[in-house]
């Protein structure tokens, strides 16, 4: 399962590579099934394989004290995760976790450096994904500053709606099941600021909540909390 860009720009990195280069970056690694809840990368260590998601949702989380972690992002098979330890920059900065069922390929480093020297096409997508992860954190990171918590939890629920929403009768559900804790670390916010929001936007019926799980009702109207033009239809 993978996808295309959202209103972000936000690609999945296979989506970036031509047919055949695709074809071949597939093959790489060994296959591995994971469930809901297990990880498969864990902070801080020094492994230093490439993880190539094929299906399924991961979060990526960071910790703060002993006690605190923070959802940093989500990711969907087509995306790569790991690649910073994989290119050698340094220990795991973050754990990974399977938020579903992840089908992913576990691609040692020297495998991984073979094929890029015989695919430099490759190494610069790569680099351009690194890039606009980084460019997206940036931008991320303004909004936290630049916006109120409703206008900035809007934002976080398009981002989430179009990447990862699935139509159910009269909704877009978003496949991926968030604690308002962890709405509150993607949104840079309070949870008590959070809860207070998400209300808001279920009492104007623009959103429906229900066992962790999120339904857009409205997203004309969720993209105009969000101070974002109107959806391309």
């Amino acid at each position: 399962m993978t996808q295309g860009s959202n209103l972000n720009g936000r690609m999945a990195f296979l989506d970036t590579l031509p047919p055949e280069a695709r074809t071949a970056f597939e093959q790489l690694g060994s296959r591995r099934h994971y469930a809901g809840g297990d990880v498969l990368i864990h902070e801080g260590d020094h492994t230093q394989d490439l993880v190539v998601l094929h299906e399924g949702f991961v979060k990526v989380t960071v910790r703060l004290d002993r006690d605190r972690m923070s959802l940093m992002d989500i990711w969907i098979g087509g995306d790569v995760v790991g690649e910073g330890a994989a290119m050698g920059v340094g220990p795991r900065s973050a754990t990974v976790t399977a938020c579903t069922e992840v089908v992913a390929a576990v691609v040692p480093r020297s495998e991984l450096e073979a094929f890029l020297l015989a695919h430099p096409e490759i190494s610069l997508s790569l680099i351009q994904m690194v890039c606009g992860r980084l460019r997206r954190s940036d931008r991320l990171r303004l909004e936290l500053g630049g916006y109120p918590v409703p206008v900035r939890l809007a934002r976080v629920l398009v981002e989430l709606a179009t990447t990862y929403g699935r139509p159910d009768r009269n909704s877009l559900r978003i496949d991926v099941g968030l604690s308002q804790l962890e709405f509150a670390a993607l949104a840079g916010a309070r949870t008590r600021s959070v809860h207070k929001a998400l209300g808001q936007l279920r009492d104007k019926g623009i959103i429906s909540t229900d066992c962790r799980l999120t339904h857009v009702r409205d997203l004309a109207g969720l993209h105009k909390a969000a101070l974002l033009g109107a959806p391309i239809s």
